[in-house]
C-alpha cells in the first residue's frame, strides 16, 4: 500500500511507552490520524507483543496489526543517561503515553510532575488496570481480569450457561479507545489554556462505562442482568436466528409503524398479528420464551440469502451472521476499503484493518509497516534532539541506546527449535 495522507494530527509528536494492547491500540489510532508516534522500547526485547504469534517470518502479526506506522527507539531508562535522554525528548513532545502499573514511572524518576515541569504543555496519558487511585490501584490487570470484574462476562453467553469471554480483547481495546478520546480532548483544551494535564484511564472504569444500560436496568428494577444469548434485553425480535443454511440477524426497531406486521406476514405467520401477547415490543420481550421457537421454526424454512432479499424489500433491519472470512469478503467492507494490504521491507505483506475514521478533507490511514526494534533510534535522536553521529555512537557504546536489533520473535523461535532438537532422542 502507498502511505496514507498525513492526516489531521500531522505535526503532533507522541512518545509512546505503552506495550501489549491497550496503550498500543490508543497510539495506533493517533498514528493512523497522522501523529508522529515514537515507541520508546526497552532493551533487549522491546514490546513483549513482538514475541506473540502467529508469525510471518520473524514478525509477530499481533504486533504488526497495532503498531503499524510508528517509529521505534530503544533506550535503557534505568540508566541516568537514558533518563536524561528521555527528558530531553519530552521537551519536544506533545503527548507521553504509558500503561504501566501505577508508580512505575515515579520509580524511574519520570512521573508526571517531573515531566510536566520540563514541558508544561505536555499531555500525559496513563492507562492502567484500575487507575491511579483506589484500593486496587497497585494490582496488575490483563484484559480478561477487568472483563470479569466489570460484569460483562456475567451477561455474555447462553441462558443458564457458564460465563463467556467476548471474542476479542474488549477490555484492552475499550481502554485504548477511551485513552485516545481523552488525549484528543486534552489537546483541544490545551488550545485554550496553553497547559497540559494528566489523563488517568482505568480499564475497569471503561468496562463500567460501556455497561451503562445494564447498570441502569439493574438500579431501575432490581433485576440482576443475566446471559440471554444473542437477543436484546428490551427489544424482540432483536437477535440471531438459524436459517436453512446458516444464520441471520434481525432487529425490529422501536416505534417503526407496521414493522412487526410486515415481518409476520413475510415469514408466513400472519396469525401472530394481533396476538395480545406480542402486540408491543415490551410484551414480545416478556413472552419471548413462547415467541422465539415460533420465529425460529419459520426462519429455518429458507436460506439466509432468501430472507435477506425479502426483508430488504420491506425495509426490515437485517444482516447475515458472518464468520471472519465472510466479513472480510463482504461487498460493503470492500467498498469502504476497511481491509488493506500493508507491505513490509522484509518482502511480505499483511492484510489488516484500516482506520474507520473517514475524514473528508484531511483523511488518515495506515502510514506504513511497524518498526523494527530500535529502527529509528538514530533518526529520532538526530532529528528531534540534534545529536551528532558521534554522540549517538557514544550512547550506543555505553549501552544507553540500541538498534536496530534483530527480531526477538526470531530469537525465541530459534531457542525453541534448539530445545526441540535437544529433546529429540534421534
Amino acid at each position: 500500500m502507498k502511505p496514507a495522507h498525513r492526516g489531521p494530527l500531522a505535526g503532533l509528536t507522541v512518545l509512546d511507552l505503552t506495550w501489549v494492547l491497550s496503550g498500543p491500540f490508543a497510539s495506533m489510532i493517533l498514528a493512523d490520524l497522522g501523529a508522529n508516534v515514537i515507541k520508546i522500547e526497552r532493551p533487549p526485547y522491546g514490546d513483549v507483543a513482538r514475541t506473540t504469534g502467529p508469525y510471518i517470518g520473524d514478525w509477530s502479526t499481533y504486533f504488526f496489526s497495532v503498531n503499524r506506522g510508528k517509529k521505534s527507539i530503544c533506550v535503557d531508562l534505568k540508566k541516568p543517561e537514558g533518563r536524561d535522554l528521555f527528558l530531553r525528548l519530552v521537551e519536544k513532545a506533545d503527548v507521553v503515553m504509558e500503561n504501566y502499573t501505577p508508580g512505575t514511572m515515579e520509580k524511574l524518576g519520570l512521573g508526571y510532575e517531573i515531566l510536566s515541569a520540563r514541558n508544561p504543555r505536555l499531555i500525559y496519558a496513563a492507562t492502567s488496570g484500575f487507575g491511579q487511585t483506589g484500593p486496587d490501584r497497585d494490582r496488575p490487570a490483563l484484559d480478561i481480569i477487568v472483563q470479569g470484574m466489570g460484569g460483562i462476562m456475567s451477561i455474555t453467553g447462553e441462558p443458564g450457561g457458564p460465563p463467556v469471554r467476548p471474542g476479542i480483547s474488549q477490555g484492552d481495546i475499550t481502554a485504548g479507545l477511551y485513552t485516545a478520546i481523552g488525549i484528543l480532548a486534552a489537546l483541544q483544551e490545551r488550545e485554550r489554556s496553553g497547559r497540559g494535564q494528566m489523563l488517568d484511564i482505568s480499564m475497569l472504569d471503561c468496562q463500567i462505562a460501556i455497561l451503562e444500560n445494564a447498570f441502569a436496568r439493574y438500579f431501575a428494577t432490581g433485576d440482576v442482568p443475566r446471559p440471554i444469548g444473542t437477543r436484546h434485553p428490551l427489544a424482540t425480535p432483536f437477535q440471531a436466528f438459524p436459517t436453512k443454511d446458516g444464520w441471520i440477524v434481525v432487529a425490529l426497531s422501536w416505534g417503526v409503524e407496521n414493522q412487526w406486521e410486515l415481518f409476520c406476514a413475510t415469514i408466513g405467520r400472519p396469525d401472530l398479528i394481533g396476538d395480545p401477547r406480542f402486540d408491543m415490543p415490551g410484551l414480545r420481550t416478556k413472552h419471548h420464551g413462547e415467541l422465539e421457537p415460533v420465529l425460529t421454526d419459520a426462519l429455518r424454512q429458507k436460506t439466509t440469502a432468501e430472507w435477506l432479499r425479502e426483508f430488504d424489500a420491506i425495509g426490515l433491519p437485517c444482516g447475515p451472521l458472518n464468520d471472519i472470512p465472510s466479513a472480510a469478503e463482504h461487498p460493503q467492507v470492500k467498498a469502504r476499503k476497511m481491509l488493506v494490504e500493508v507491505e513490509h521491507p522484509d518482502g511480505f505483506s499483511l492484510r489488516i484493518a484500516d482506520t474507520p475514521v473517514k475524514l473528508g478533507r484531511t483523511p488518515g490511514g495506515i502510514q506504513g509497516p511497524p518498526p523494527a526494534l530500535g529502527e529509528h533510534t538514530d533518526a529520532v535522536l538526530s532529528g528531534l534532539l540534534g545529536l551528532s553521529a558521534e554522540e549517538i555512537a557514544s550512547l550506543r557504546e555505553a549501552e544507553v541506546v540500541f538498534g536496530p536489533l534483530p527480531s526477538p520473535a526470531g530469537r525465541i523461535r530459534e531457542h525453541e527449535a534448539r530445545l526441540e532438537k535437544a529433546a529429540d532422542p534421534r
